[in-house]
């Protein structure tokens, strides 16, 4: 009877193990979404910025538009 109960107490710490492994993986591949959101998020913000910038500066005059690049550079 010892020995049965030696491989169930076995059994049920191998259980926690993999459990544990299985929360932690979990959680990085949460972490790793996140970021990969937030990656996407701010391209997409940046997109908007430079199609945003690109119609103000066409709205601008000529005259304008060549002031503005001389300043830049």
């Amino acid at each position: 009877m010892r020995n049965v109960e030696r491989i169930t107490s076995f059994k049920s710490e191998l259980l926690d193990i993999f459990m544990s492994m299985e929360v932690d993986e979990h959680a990085q591949r949460r972490r790793s979404a996140a970021q990969r959101s937030l990656r996407a998020r701010r391209g997409i913000e940046l997109h908007r910025e430079f199609q945003q910038l690109s119609r103000a500066i066409s709205a601008l005059p000529e005259e304008e538009e060549d002031k503005l690049e001389g300043e830049l550079h």
